[in-house]
């Protein structure tokens, strides 16, 4: 058998003399085939200590990067997969902090800084936010594999000049270097590398039998040189190595040929394709099992046109990704991966159902109940988006599946948002309509990054469709490309259709609808909540403008007494003549 990657690891964490320990570090060795594919993971966080949540910060650092580095596509790059997944944690964070008690002390917010190795294959990766450390030892010393982001006033002043939280977006330091069997690795936090030489750490390694012992032993030297800090050390030595590089056991992005188009019956990297379930523009999906036997799994091949489109395929992959981050009944799933992939593709667990817009023809004006049921789930599942950090952006009957049960499942993840990952995080957005038009939300097509709002809007719609069978704009919605244009919009009332339906129900969907986010709902829950429960501001229907609720209505109105004023003018002129 040729030999794999093995490592040996030791760790120690103290609180030292404080209070508590805001430290939390972690490491993480899977077996194979994510072993080969992802390699080893250790990861070291130091909350600040004028924070409360510091602690809370440190460990959600350690844990999102130790589950979603493994949950990213095989095909992606140690540096691409782990830098993403740092950028989301900073902003989810932040996000925490902005949404906290103090959204503007940035000393009291949910901030760490955050230091990893990651060793795949022949190649040790190192990634840094910070000033915790990580060290290789050489010969009798350690030599330093990253820089403190420490920004020091005077000899008595210092501050951190980067941080996991701190910023809206973050700089992710990146090194790689080869590693070879008897290499050590050593993670500290700065109660330890400030108050023990690195000649005493390398030399505790040397002397101990065992690395956890010698984890400890640098702890207690750093206690008793008056360390007033929290102390964390970690140990890792390379006991041996694969043969040959990354590339050559997976492949990268680029390396990895989009999947064909399949004839089913057929079979592909193992999977039995059994016969399509969808061809769309953006891809096209088969029925198939994992095996002959196997579980059903919905499995999705690039589209051929766009197979040449870089942009395109990162955003494909990173669906499965996104499915494997998420966990929620409401949204699909991700397959788990056994084996490497030959082709860019993604697998996913299969549901069987159909969609809300074939639900919609089977079932013409459903009860307000039933519809009820179907938004709640929906908004559930975008909710589940949103508290990571992500938009899903292209919510619209044909990404929602229902099964006999009644349960509903959000798909298609090509057009999602992550906060942390997108190059245009703050500010306008790209100017790219990511979803369908009609259901997209207005202040997309001037070119402004998606919010939750955005997905609001498109919920909306979705709720008034079932409703009414039509849109609350018609089609003038997605042709409104400017803010004039969009003030031109009139939203149609569901009572024109419905007259029975409660006038706070109608008040609810014109909200959630609205051109204008600052006017609509900020978050989902609030929608849901005024669906079922009367908004004082909306039990009056005749607040809304008779143009709203009844156009037709207006306009035969406005004839008539154009009409009568007509027919009052001529009276007036034949009397006058005679």
């Amino acid at each position: 058998m040729p030999p794999e990657l093995t490592v040996s690891i030791g760790q120690h964490s103290e609180r030292g003399r404080k209070d508590a320990n805001q430290d939390f570090h972690g490491a993480l060795v899977p077996r194979q085939p994510a072993l080969g594919l992802k390699g080893v993971a250790v990861a070291l966080a130091d909350g600040i200590s004028s924070s409360a949540v510091g602690a809370v910060a440190s460990e959600t650092a350690v844990k999102s990067f130790l589950t979603d580095y493994y949950a990213t596509p095989d095909t992606w790059s140690v540096k691409t997969a782990a830098q993403r997944v740092v950028a989301a944690t900073n902003s989810w964070l932040h996000a925490q902090t902005r949404g906290g008690p103090d959204p503007h002390d940035g000393d009291r917010g949910y901030v760490t800084t955050f230091s990893a190795l990651v060793l795949r294959s022949r190649t040790a990766h190192v990634f840094h936010v910070g000033d915790t450390r990580v060290c290789r030892v050489s010969g009798r010393s350690l030599e330093r594999l990253t820089e403190d982001h420490r920004v020091v006033v005077s000899a008595h002043e210092s501050y951190l000049g980067r941080a996991l939280g701190a910023t809206a977006r973050v700089e992710i330091d990146h090194c790689a270097v080869p590693a070879e069997v008897g290499d050590t690795f050593v993670l500290t936090s700065d109660g330890v590398h400030e108050h023990v030489r690195p000649r005493e750490i390398a030399a505790e390694i040397a002397a101990a039998d065992d690395l956890a012992d010698a984890a400890r032993a640098i702890v207690d030297r750093a206690y008793a040189a008056g360390s007033p800090d929290n102390l964390t050390v970690q140990i890792v030595r390379v006991d041996a190595l694969p043969d040959g590089d990354p590339t050559e056991q997976l492949g990268r992005f680029a390396d990895l040929p989009p999947a064909p188009p399949l004839d089913p019956p057929t079979a592909f990297d193992g999977y039995r394709v059994l016969r399509p379930l969808h061809v769309g523009g953006r891809g096209r999906v088969y029925l198939a099992t994992d095996g002959a036997d196997g579980p059903a799994v919905a499995l999705k091949v690039p589209a051929p046109d766009l197979c040449h489109d870089p942009v395109y395929l990162q955003h494909f992959m990173m669906e499965e990704w996104i499915a494997r981050r998420i966990d929620s009944p409401y949204v699909l799933k991700a397959h788990p991966q056994a084996r490497p992939r030959s082709h860019l593709y993604t697998v996913m667990r299969y549901v069987e159902g159909r969609t809300l817009t074939q639900w919609m023809t089977d079932r013409r004006a459903p009860d307000l109940e039933t519809v009820r049921g179907i938004v709640e789930q929906i908004a559930r599942g975008a909710q589940a988006f949103h508290r990571r950090e992500m938009i899903h952006r292209d919510l619209r009957p044909d990404n929602v599946l229902i099964d006999a049960s009644g349960t509903v499942t959000l798909i298609d993840f090509g057009a999602t948002r992550v906060a942390g990952v997108a190059e245009d995080e703050a500010g306008p957005d790209d100017g790219a309509v990511h979803g369908a038009l009609q259901y997209t939300a207005p202040e997309c097509f001037l070119g402004y990054a998606a919010t939750p709002a955005s997905d609001v809007f498109s919920v909306g719609v979705i709720a008034y469709q079932m409703l009414v069978g039509r849109l609350p704009y018609g089609g003038e919605a997605a042709r409104a490309r400017t803010r004039a244009g969009q003030r031109r919009l009139r939203y149609v009332s569901a009572l024109h259709a419905r007259p029975l339906l409660p006038a706070w129900v109608d008040g609810a969907l014109r909200r959630a609808v609205h051109p204008d986010p600052a006017k609509r709902y900020p978050v989902l829950s609030e929608f849901v909540h005024d669906l079922r429960h009367p908004n004082p501001a909306f039990t009056d229907a005749r607040r809304a403008p008779l143009l709203e609720r009844n156009p037709l209505l207006f306009w035969q109105g406005l004839s008539l007494l154009l009409g009568i004023a007509v027919a009052v003018l001529l009276a007036l002129l034949v009397t006058r003549g005679r």
